[in-house]
Order: structure tokens, then C-alpha cells, then sequence
């Protein structure tokens, strides 16, 4: 995990510190030309950098290109010297992507202070040991070794670099306990030993108490389960301004402190430590000092303190995933220099018109961002949005707040995301704020038309899927032109979509399930940034235009239940990079393309290019479901950051004809195919054995003949197949996974009378046809016949009970005497019970009015 941290984190920072020391590099030979008073580099020093950069087996960056003897080297990249005296006082090669050895030519700086190796991949002598010379470098004030994969246990030895006032080795791979002599270096104002190897614990930290002039200190990842004193320890450590101590397992907030001494400290963070009692009993409310406080994922419940109320320091609180046991009354109306809290599912309940006027109401406001999703929050947003003219993000996801967006909302001038998905909000969508950069409406009540201004220009992503939002869309959403998300899906929209070709950024447009008509977008041409098209189930029409085959970028097509006619674009298959294709419920005609082995995005496994844009999740962003498809039968939802697992062809519900091209089988990645009643003829390619991914296969109801491919069998990961109502003949293919198939669905080999073997309970004769009978159609057949036989029975035996019935009647006068006395007496009963029931009525009726 470390290793895997470090190589992220080098690809993060490289090419931004490549620019920085290209630009330090430059104007250090700038200032060693110009500088003739300045003393030159030490020859010994030089030498022993030189030594040192031969111990580098590779410089992808080419950032020690100018160490070269014939140059002064207090010029050289990311080296330092003291003006007077030319002794190199700093060696900084952070983010320098270096591979090989550290020297130990670096004992030769013995007036180094600032050393900074880290990010690279670089080691001691003896591989990925730590080189322990490094603690005989008795001048060093600063020591950066991040993200260098060492190994082996954290070296009391570094106890020995007295004059040391900051050491951070944090991503490293040492493990096992953490040394107490590091609270020999009294100097230690920054410590950082955060994220090292899982292993690495402490069972007593009281040697921190000795760091009397320590300002930072982050331990984060590493185990302190049986510590329970650590308040007590930094309370001893007054100058305290950063206690970060994320995933520690800390077994507890709940101490208190008499004599509080931090009066100083200034960021607490106690993430993602089981913590599992009151809020309240924790022993930081009382530090007032506290400007960011963190305590996502630490299952503290019940009421928040009122001392929160008086943290009038506090600009960040983080109290999110804390499985919805808390509750918040406290009046925050006078936290002026809050900017920014997270409560996301972490609140039993709450009325967000009541949590909205106790938020902070100072004249001058800094409430950047308020996140309150998932809280089963009730309530409505109050008309006025007063307060919150500092709002760049609200987001309030997954609640059951109702009544409409007010109008006041358009005042928040700074509001770039607006989050309003999954509640219960209703009337139309008001002009918003021209500063929204990402607006999500989601699964609302929402309805009537869109306003005809709608729309910001700086607008990146908008989805206003699952509600009732009716009329045309307006023009006016076109001139978002950094538009990258566009979701119109589920709603009542109607019409033509309107002219959107100012849309260059466009990669995802969904209007699924509307009343959308026309012909196929033409301005869509221009789009060779779209990834994702969904125009499924709307009333478009006509031909699919040749041109389809330019949008290079497009990996999702869906143009299912509509009314496309023509012929599939044979240049269709020049889309590359295309992983789903679903054209099916329309009137397509004519053959499949057999240049399907063009679609290589359906043969390799996707790795996100430079000019992708798989980045929908944007700031502040809840997950989204970005599309569904029907595949096994089944509903399946896919993500956007899920588009690399998807890959499938659905052309079903059409009128195509011809073969199933052989050439389908070279799409190994497919996992869903489905070509069901169409007019196909011809073979199941034999090849098709070789598609290992398929998990579906639907080729139901057309004209197929021939026998099913053997090598169907080899198929391990189907789990749904349908090849019934054609003309195959011949012997079922045996195996595990077909006859699981068949128990799970055994109509899947009706409708093929030349058929036989098991599953069927219809042997082959020798040359692999049924010896009688006629498979699961004779089976279906006598099933049809019985039952026909059976209401036949029925029915006559019906009729000669009436017809003896009439005879006796006929030829016997006493029984048909009594017969019509009978029927009288019935008649006058019935007759005299409605008579009478119709006479109350009538009183009743008479009395009420």
C-alpha cells in the first residue's frame, strides 16, 4: 500500500515540480552570474555532490542536468550554498522522480541544514534499508525522506540529529513500534510519521511530552488501540498548533482535561477512529483556539454540545458518515469565520428551515460550503436566503425536504454547486444564480416548463432527471458553453432538442425517456468530445446519419425505443472506441455491419486516456446513476466511473436480416449480446466459444438453422442464454453451465423442433436428429393438445346434461308442470323483494332531504 502511495502521489506533484525547479533552476544560474561578490562552491562539497549524482541510475526529468564539474554548483538545480562562505547550506530534490542510491559522499556537507530527498525512488546502500549515515548529519534542521519506500523499523539513531526541527517521513514502508528516542529532539517543531507501513504502532506516546517546542505533529495510520492518555500528553505540549491523528484506532474521546494549556492549537483531526460515545463527553469542545475541527467516520452520537456554539475560531467541521445518530440544535448564528460544514449522513433527523436560521448570520458571512445530505432532513428552504450571499456549495441529497426552490436563491451571487437530488421538492425551477458551475435536481417533483433564460454561463453540469418537467427545452441551456454533463432524462419534455453545437466540452447527454422528436440531432456532429449519447425511448425518426462514425470519442450508444428506419451506418464501426451499442425496439432493416471487428474498444480494457473525461463527480457530488440497460433481464445501473466495465451490443426488436456476422466473435470483452426478433438467418458463429467475457446471450426468435456451436459450453461466465423459437437442429451442446442454464430457464431451447438430447427428453439418432417426435415442440404440443381435449370434454359433457334435461321436460308433463311453478314462484319472490327494497330506499331518501 505505501509503495503503491508513493508511485500516485510521484505522478500527482512531477510534472508540477518539474516547472517550479526549472524555474528556480533558471534564476539560481541567474543570480551565481551575477553575484561576483558571492563566494563560489567548495571543491570538496562539489565533488561530493558529483558523487552523489553517480549514484543515480535514472533522471527521467533530466533535473540534474546542470551538475556539471565545469559549473559552480551553488548554481546547480535544487542546491543551495551560503553566500559567504560557498558551503552548500540546502539540497532540495523533492519530486525529482530520481531512481538510485543514496551516497554517503552527503557526509562531506557538513554544513548542510535544509535535506530534502523526498518523493523518489531512491535507497541506502543495502537496498531498500534506511542508510543510517544520514543520522551523522549533525548541522541538518530539516529532514524530508516521504514517500521513499524504505523499509525495516523507524532508526533511534535519527535521536542523534539534536538540532533537528523538522523530520517528516511519512509514506514510507518502516514498521514496528515507534522509537521513544525520538522525544530526544528537543528541537522538533514538525513531526510527521503519517501513513507509514500498516504495522507500525505505539503503545506510549508520553515521549512527546519531552518536544516542548513541537507545532505539528501527524500520526495518522499509525495503531494506537491501547493509548489512552494521548489529551494528557498534548496538553502537556503547549506550543501544539496541528494534532492530526486520522485511522488510528484510538479507543476514545471521551477524557477531559483540567488544566487546559492548548490555547494555541488550531487543527484537530480524529478521522475515521471507532470513537462509538456521546459527543458531548469528548474533550476538545473547550478548546476555543480550534479553527478546523475532523470528525468524519468516528460514530460519535447524540446532541452537540452548546460549547460548539461558542468555537467562535472554528471555520471547518467535519462530521460526516457517522450512521445518522446525531442531532444538531446548537445556535451557530455566531460562528462569523465558519466557512465550511459537513454533516453528511451523519444527522437522525432534522427541519432544515429551523437548521438554516440558526446557521451563522453575521453581516459578513463566510460560509463557503454546507453539506447536508442523507440526514432525513424534513422541512423547506425559507423564502430568503439571507446570510449566504458567501454560499458556493449547498448540498442537500437523499432527504424529504419538500416545497419549491425559493426565488431568493438567485441572490446567492457565489453559489457554484447546488445539490437538490432524491427529495421532495416541487413547481417549477426558478432562475438561478448566473454563478452555478453544477446544478443536480434528481429525483424530485418538479414540473412545468423550464424558465426561457435558463441556464449559467459557467454551467458544467446539469441533470434534472426523474421529475415532471414539461414544454420545450429552452434555447438558453446552449450557451452554457463549458458544458460537460447534460441530463434531460425521465421527464415530459417534448418537441426538438434545441441547437446545442456551442456545447464544445459536451461528453455526456442523456434525454432518455421524454417525448423528443425529429430526425437524429445534426448538431450532435460537431461534438468530438462526446463519450456518452443516450436518446432512448423518445419518438425520433428516420435514418441514422453516415457521419455517426466521426464521433471518435463516443463509448456509449444508446438509441433504443424509438423510430430510427434504414440500414445500420456501416461506418458505425469506426467509432473505436465504442464499449455499448444498444439500437434496439426500432425499425432497423437491412444486414449487421461485418466490420464489427473494427470496434476494438470492445476487445481491450479501457485505460482512461489524457482527453477522457470520466471526471463527473466534479466538487461537492453525490454518486449518480448515469445509465441503466437491460441485459439477462435484468435492470443493471452503471456509474461513469463504471463506463470501463460495460460492454455490450443490443440490436433487438428490429427487422434486420442476413447472418450474425462471424466477426462478432473477435469482441472478447462483450459481456451482453442480444439480436432477439429480428429476421436473421444462417448459423451461430462456431467461434463464438472464444468470447470468454459473455454473460448474456439472446438470439431468440428469428430464422437461425443449424446446429448450436460446441464450444458454447466453454463459456464459464454465462449466466443467461436464449436461443428458442428458430429452426436449430441437432444435439445440445453438454456442460455444467448450460444444463444450470436450462434449470433456470427452460424455455430456452423452445420453438427448434430438430432439437434434441439432454436437457430434452428427446434422444438423437446416430446421425444427431430426433428419432421421433419433435422435441420440446411435440412436448408443447401434446401439452396444447391435452388441454384442448380436455375443454372439449368439458363442454360437450355440458351440453348433453341440457340437452337430457330438456327432453324430460319435453316428455314429461307433472315435471314440467312443476318446473314452471318453480320458475313462478322464484319470479314473484324476486319481484316482491325489489318492490320492497325499493320503497325504503325511497322513504330514506325522502327523510334525509
Amino acid at each position: 500500500m505505501p509503495h503503491l502511495a508513493a508511485k500516485l502521489m510521484l505522478l500527482i506533484v512531477a510534472s508540477f515540480r518539474f516547472f517550479l525547479y526549472s524555474q528556480a533552476a533558471t534564476q539560481q544560474l541567474q543570480r551565481a552570474s551575477s553575484a561576483n561578490d558571492t563566494a563560489g562552491c567548495v571543491p570538496r562539497e562539489q565533488d561530493a555532490l558529483l558523487a552523489f549524482k553517480q549514484g543515480i541510475t535514472n533522471d527521467s526529468s533530466n533535473l540534474l542536468a546542470s551538475w556539471r564539474r565545469d559549473q559552480d554548483c551553488c548554481g546547480w538545480t535544487g542546491v543551495t550554498c551560503n553566500n559567504q562562505t560557498g558551503h552548500v547550506v540546502e539540497l532540495d530534490l523533492n519530486s525529482f522522480l530520481l531512481v538510485g542510491q543514496i551516497s554517503s559522499s552527503l557526509l562531506s556537507l557538513g554544513y548542510l541544514e535544509h535535506l530534502d530527498l523526498g518523493t523518489n525512488f531512491l535507497q541506502g546502500p543495502n537496498a531498500s534499508v534506511f542508510p543510517e549515515f544520514l543520522c551523522s548529519m549533525n548541522s541538518l534542521r530539516h529532514l524530508d525522506l516521504s514517500y521513499i519506500p524504505f523499509s525495516g523499523r523507524v532508526p533511534p539513531l535519527l535521536s542523534n540529529l539534536s538540532n533537528l526541527e523538522y523530520l517528516d517521513l511519512s509514506f514510507t514502508s518502516f514498521f514496528g513500534r515507534i522509537p521513544h528516542q525520538l522525544g530526544n529532539l528537543t528541537s522538533l517543531r514538525h513531526l510527521d510519521l503519517s501513513w507509514m507501513y500498516n504495522s507500525t504502532y505505539s503503545t506510549d506516546v508520553s515521549w512527546l511530552s519531552r518536544l516542548h517546542m513541537l507545532e505539528y505533529v501527524d500520526m495518522s495510520n499509525i495503531t494506537l488501540s491501547t493509548v489512552t492518555d494521548f489529551p494528557d500528553v498534548a496538553n502537556m505540549i503547549p506550543t501544539l498548533k496541528h494534532i492530526i491523528l486520522m485511522n488510528c484506532s484510538l479507543p476514545s474521546a471521551n477524557q477531559s482535561i483540567a488544566n487546559l494549556n492548548l490555547t494555541k492549537l488550531e487543527e484537530l483531526v480524529l478521522s475515521r477512529n471507532y470513537f462509538g460515545h456521546p459527543i458531548s463527553s469528548c474533550w476538545f469542545w473547550n478548546v476555543t483556539s480550534i479553527k478546523s475541527l475532523s470528525l468524519d467516520e468516528t460514530y460519535l452520537y447524540g446532541s452537540f454540545p452548546d460549547a460548539l456554539g461558542r468555537m467562535f475560531s472554528l471555520q471547518h467541521l467535519d462530521f460526516s458518515y457517522n450512521g445518522n445518530a446525531a442531532t444538531m440544535t446548537v445556535d451557530l448564528k455566531n460562528l462569523c469565520q465558519l466557512e465550511s460544514l459537513y454533516l453528511a449522513r451523519s444527522l437522525s433527523s432534522g427541519n432544515i428551515t429551523e437548521f438554516l436560521e440558526k446557521s451563522p448570520k453575521c453581516s459578513a458571512s463566510k460560509l463557503y460550503a454546507l453539506s447536508l445530505p442523507s440526514n432525513n432532513m424534513t422541512g423547506m428552504l425559507p423564502n430568503t436566503m439571507d446570510g449566504m450571499t458567501s454560499l458556493n456549495g449547498l448540498i442537500l441529497t437523499n432527504n424529504s425536504i419538500s416545497g419549491s426552490i425559493p426565488l431568493g436563491i438567485r441572490n446567492c451571487t457565489s453559489l457554484e454547486y447546488l445539490h437538490l437530488s432524491s427529495n421532495q421538492f416541487s413547481g417549477q425551477i426558478p432562475l438561478l444564480p448566473r454563478s452555478l458551475r453544477v446544478l443536480e435536481v434528481t429525483r424530485n417533483i418538479f414540473s412545468g416548463n423550464l424558465p426561457l433564460e435558463f441556464g449559467a454561463p459557467n454551467l458544467e453540469r446539469l441533470i434534472l432527471s426523474f421529475n415532471y418537467i414539461s414544454g420545450q427545452v429552452p434555447g438558453s441551456i446552449c450557451r452554457s458553453r463549458n458544458m460537460k454533463f447534460l441530463d434531460l432524462s425521465h421527464n415530459l419534455f417534448k418537441g426538438e432538442l434545441p441547437h446545442c453545437s456551442d456545447m464544445p466540452n459536451l461528453s455526456f447527454l442523456l434525454v432518455s425517456n421524454n417525448s423528443f422528436c425529429g430526425k437524429f440531432p445534426a448538431w450532435l456532429q460537431s461534438l468530438s468530445s462526446l463519450v456518452f449519447l443516450d436518446l432512448s425511448w423518445n419518438r425520433f425518426n428516420g435514418p441514422l446519419p453516415r457521419w455517426i462514425g466521426h464521433l471518435v470519442s463516443l463509448r456509449i450508444l444508446l438509441l433504443s425505443h424509438n423510430m430510427f428506419d434504414g440500414e445500420i451506418p456501416v461506418n458505425i464501426t469506426d467509432l473505436k472506441g465504442l464499449q455499448y451499442l444498444n439500437l434496439a425496439a426500432n425499425n432497423m432493416s437491412g444486414p449487421i455491419p461485418k466490420t464489427l471487428s473494427n470496434l476494438i474498444g470492445m476487445t481491450i480494457k479501457h485505460r482512461p486516456g489524457p482527453n477522457d473525461d470520466s471526471d463527473t463527480s466534479l466538487a461537492f457530488d453525490e454518486s449518480q446513476d448515469t445509465f441503466s440497460l437491460v441485459t439477462k433481464h435484468e435492470v443493471l445501473k452503471y456509474g461513469a466511473h463504471g463506463l470501463v466495465d460495460v460492454a455490450g451490443i443490443d440490436l433487438s426488436l428490429n427487422h434486420l436480416a442476413g447472418g450474425i456476422p462471424d466477426e462478432i466473435a473477435s469482441l472478447s470483452l462483450l459481456t451482453n449480446i442480444n439480436l432477439s426478433s429480428n429476421h436473421l438467418r444462417g448459423k451461430i458463429p462456431k467461434n463464438i466459444g472464444s468470447m470468454k467475457s459473455l454473460e448474456s446471450l439472446d438470439v431468440s426468435k428469428n430464422n437461425l438453422s443449424g446446429e448450436i456451436p460446441p464450444s458454447l459450453s466453454d463459456l464459464t461466465y454465462l449466466s443467461y442464454l436464449d436461443v428458442s423459437y428458430n429452426n436449430l437442429t441437432g444435439t445440445i451442446p453438454s456442460g455444467r453451465q448450460l444444463d444450470t442454464l436450462y434449470t433456470e430457464n427452460p424455455s430456452m431451447y423452445y420453438g427448434n423442433s430438430g432439437l434434441c438430447g439432454p436437457p430434452l427428453q428427446r434422444n438423437c439418432s446416430g446421425n444427431g436428429t430426433p428419432e421421433h417426435g419433435h422435441g420440446n415442440n411435440q412436448q408443447e404440443s401434446e401439452k396444447d393438445s391435452d388441454s384442448a381435449f380436455f375443454y372439449y370434454g368439458l363442454g360437450s359433457g355440458f351440453e348433453m346434461v341440457l340437452l337430457v334435461l330438456f327432453c324430460v321436460l319435453l316428455f314429461k308433463k307433472s315435471w314440467r308442470i312443476a318446473y314452471f311453478l318453480l320458475v313462478d314462484l322464484v319470479y314473484d319472490k324476486a319481484f316482491v323483494f325489489l318492490v320492497v327494497t325499493w320503497s325504503r330506499l325511497a322513504r330514506r331518501n325522502t327523510s334525509r332531504n
